[in-house]
């Protein structure tokens, strides 16, 4: 059993921009705090025997430089890597590219906070459709994960975490996600109204359930 509220009240989430080369750019950024030491999240996050663990498999060179591919969702290049406290790299998708940032830094009571933003150009259409739930439940999803194998050196397969997304569980666990990164859209400065719609439609394409 997952303590589903424990989980989503242990992340913040944050909205917002930022401005490149290329103009302005959407972020969303998720952060919490792990019972561990900064060098074993560091390796947990960046050895290739231990992402499977609770992300999915991964290929490639995991050095500046290098290409990743996540095995069924995004791959890119390496971009930075300073262990053990922040890496960079893109993150290509469905033909779009955009960027994460990761930094780990050692809390009072030596673990780790672990800051992860996605930095995305994204169209106003698409983001008035579902905002900044459609990454950010999936992020959240990353972190619970993580949790899981840093507290017991274990994980799920990606088949066990399909069937507990699939779960009352973990449908709960996504709606609950997709309504605290609705406020935090809110918090950004985003209409409420339209904010609450896109949540809607977000949760909806996530746990596959029709919109009331």
């Amino acid at each position: 059993m997952i303590d589903v509220t424990h989980q989503i009240n242990a992340v913040r989430r944050k909205v917002g921009t930022r401005v490149l080369e290329a103009g302005e750019a959407r972020t969303v950024t998720v952060s919490r705090t792990y019972d561990a030491p900064v060098e074993d999240v560091w390796d947990a996050c960046t050895n290739p025997e231990r992402i499977p663990r609770w992300l999915m498999p991964v290929s490639g060179e995991l050095r500046p430089g290098g290409r990743y591919q996540l095995h069924g969702n995004a791959g890119g290049k390496v971009e930075r890597c300073d262990p053990p406290t922040s890496f960079a790299a893109t993150w290509e998708y469905g033909g779009e590219v955009s960027w994460i940032e990761v930094r780990l830094a050692p809390d009072a009571e030596g673990g780790t906070r672990l800051v992860l933003e996605h930095i995305a150009h994204v169209d106003d259409v698409r983001w008035a459709e579902f905002g900044p739930g459609a990454v950010g439940i999936g992020w959240d999803q990353m972190l619970l994960g993580l949790d899981a194998h840093l507290s017991s050196g274990a994980g799920m397969t990606p088949q066990e975490a399909e069937a507990w997304g699939a779960s009352e569980e973990g449908r709960r666990f996504v709606a609950l996600s997709s309504q605290r990164w609705c406020e935090a859209n809110i918090a950004a400065g985003a209409d409420e109204a339209a904010a609450r719609a896109a949540a809607a439609r977000t949760t909806a394409f996530y746990t596959d359930v029709p919109e009331s």
